[in-house]
């Protein structure tokens, strides 16, 4: 059996990288009670529960920490010190900074770094608050996926249903840069109408050959979800995308929250 790849996982020491959001306890996340995670989460764990079901490479997501490169510069040291465990990362960058060049190169100095991520939605209450979607409107955003592309990096998109016409407008612009959508778009409203909503949505992104989705954190927006509710979620992602542009994600330890990993993997 060849390996799976686990397209998108964290991992985080406490100690060596500040979280702000696994510092902040008793606040509700868009996903949920953060409270059962709120610890270290390290690689020997994630290996404990993934090697079992056939996962024998992974991809890290980078996770909110106060400072970007220090989470990478992190990731890599554990990548260094576990070389039996093939691991590339995706890392935060802010791709409308005055000074991208120059944050680009540093990351790309650590030899794991595939990717960059800066999130244009959550979900729409957390959304409101923290003002992400407006990265859609600023034009160095665009400038700056392109730039990635440029560079040989893909950039992994997390948004909400609402964005995805929008979104798929930007990244027609920038068709040299490779874009690993999560979660699936993220279909927060699980009712059928909700669905068929997310789904004609969808559309707009999966008819650009460059986006390719992720099947992770589906239980982040659904807590009690089943293989059948999530069934319909991965036959649109398969019909509109192709099995070869979707890919697994675990999500852990986020979605280790309403799930192990072997319910994951046998649904």
């Amino acid at each position: 059996m060849t390996d799976w790849i686990d397209a998108h996982h964290h991992l985080w020491d406490l100690e060596a990288v500040h979280y702000p959001w696994l510092m902040a306890r008793g606040v509700e996340r868009f996903f949920g009670d953060p409270t059962l995670i709120q610890r270290d989460y390290m690689l020997r764990e994630f290996r404990s529960e993934a090697v079992p079901y056939g996962v024998g490479a992974s991809i890290h997501i980078q996770v909110g920490a106060e400072n970007g490169l220090d989470e990478a510069r992190w990731v890599q040291t554990v990548a260094d010190t576990n070389p039996d465990w093939p691991m590339a990362q995706v890392v935060f960058c802010d791709l409308t900074s005055t000074d991208l060049p120059n944050q680009l190169d540093t990351c790309q100095d650590l030899p794991t770094v595939r990717g960059v991520r800066q999130i244009v939605g959550r979900a729409p209450g957390e959304d409101v608050q923290t003002g992400t979607n407006l990265l859609l409107d600023d034009p160095r955003f665009l400038v700056g996926l392109q730039e990635a592309g440029r560079r040989g990096l893909s950039f992994d998109l997390q948004l909400i249903p609402e964005l995805l016409e929008k979104t798929a407008g930007v990244l027609a612009q920038a068709p040299d840069t490779k874009i690993a959508l999560c979660h699936a778009g993220s279909p927060h409203d699980r009712s059928p109408a909700g669905l068929n909503d997310w789904a004609q949505r969808l559309c707009a992104l999966s008819d650009l050959l460059h986006v390719s989705c992720k099947l992770s954190g589906l239980g982040m927006l659904d807590h009690k979800w089943t293989p059948d509710s999530i069934c319909p979620i991965i036959e649109v992602c398969l019909e509109q995308f192709g099995p070869e542009r979707v890919m697994f994600g675990s999500n852990f330890p986020v979605d280790k929250l309403y799930s192990d990993y072997a319910s994951l993997m046998q649904a």
